[in-house]
């Protein structure tokens, strides 16, 4: 595996932006309307962060009618999500800080 894609692969979880756009899909499968009016961004930058996230396969995405529905990768975004909140759960608890 090159350096540069695992690299590019984190940055998405990296960004603030992103990482709440995918966080937020954790919970259901939402469209860019309602990503923005859930994270109160505008919806032109959730729209340039869900190329990104698109393109690195983090995001899935199904056209609904006239509306792009994103949700997350369950092959591989779901299980490393819970991976993630499990090592939280256990090594982290009131020692990791922003």
């Amino acid at each position: 595996m090159k350096c540069q894609a695992v690299e590019s692969f984190f940055v998405n979880f990296a960004n603030k932006t992103k990482l709440d756009i995918i966080l937020c899909l954790k919970e259901k499968p939402l469209s860019v309307n309602d990503l923005a009016k859930e994270l109160n961004e505008e919806q032109s930058k959730i729209s340039h962060n869900l190329k990104k996230l698109t393109e690195c396969n983090i995001l899935m995405v199904k056209q609904k009618g006239k509306q792009r529905i994103y949700s997350l990768n369950q092959q591989t975004v779901i299980p490393l999500l819970k991976l993630v909140e499990k090592h939280v759960q256990s090594y982290c608890r009131g020692k990791c800080k922003k």
